[in-house]
């Protein structure tokens, strides 16, 4: 196998990787990953250079790891030579623009964004003075397909359209949604909602004395979900998982990533600095 090829195969594996969010921080930590990407910036390959962009862009959407790529050393100089280029295809061009955008406005967005968090906190709080929680039950759901930001704004969607759903946070890194909502809102309608997008599949998570169990939403039996026509801001809060158990339920697999093989993609990097 050519040099070029093997360049090929590990850049597109680290796009991959990097697509994934569970290896956006071990991928900006490694030491040999990151200066890896940058010199794939200047291959003589397009398609190496925009795979080498498109799992850096991808590295970018965690925000706690665009302070390290800025600071990489030749990561913002290689980006403007990318957008100067040039030999570099328009799209390419526009995918280093927006990296270069977003890591230049890094140090920036902190102030802005506590600011932003005062004043939501303040809105949401007036909104929830003298609700009463206590007619309220949180449900827990694991959300198949909650891959990224893109699933998680349409999940949003769902969620926020249905009434009588009070607040929801996420946990992405294990693909589960923590929903508080109304006591006489069925857990249903949330899978309803959720199973409607066609590419996220819901089913509740019950804790018992043996452990966690997950519990399918039969597909037959759709509940009919009262949309929400003045949707407020929401607070995330407490998990205190529902206890219902009154379905076949199936036992909770475990979570696998990819950070075996990024040890192989680090590793090659390493041994091939050479274009």
């Amino acid at each position: 196998m050519s040099a070029e090829v093997d360049a090929l195969t590990v850049v597109n594996q680290l796009r991959d990787l990097a697509a994934d969010p569970l290896n956006r921080r071990a991928i900006v930590e490694d030491q040999g990953c990151l200066p890896g990407l940058i010199l794939f910036f200047d291959h003589p390959n397009p398609q190496v250079v925009y795979s080498a962009l498109l799992a850096v862009r991808y590295l970018a959407e965690c925000r706690a790891n665009r302070e390290k790529l800025k600071s990489e050393l030749g990561m913002m100089l290689s980006l403007q030579n990318v957008m100067q280029k040039s030999t570099s295809p328009g799209e390419t061009k526009l995918l280093a623009s927006e990296i270069y955008e977003i890591l230049q406005s890094a140090g920036k967005e902190e102030a802005e964004q506590a600011e932003a968090a005062a004043a939501s906190c303040r809105r949401k709080a007036h909104f929830f003075l003298g609700s009463n929680n206590k007619r309220a039950k949180t449900i827990v759901l694991h959300i198949d397909g909650l891959d990224d930001s893109t699933r998680r704004s349409l999940c949003e969607e769902a969620l926020l359209k249905i009434r009588g759903v009070i607040s929801f946070t996420f946990q992405m890194a294990v693909k589960r949604c923590v929903v508080r909502i109304r006591s006489d809102l069925k857990a249903e309608a949330l899978g309803t909602a959720i199973n409607s997008t066609k590419v996220l599949t819901a089913q509740q998570v019950l804790k018992t004395e043996d452990g966690e169990l997950m519990v399918p939403f039969q597909e037959d039996s759709a509940v009919l979900v009262e949309e929400n026509t003045d949707i407020p801001d929401y607070l995330p809060e407490d998990e205190s998982p529902s206890q219902e158990q009154d379905k076949a339920v199936t036992r909770v697999g475990s979570i696998t990533d990819g950070t075996g093989w990024l040890s192989t993609a680090a590793n090659f990097l390493s041994r091939s600095f050479y274009w």
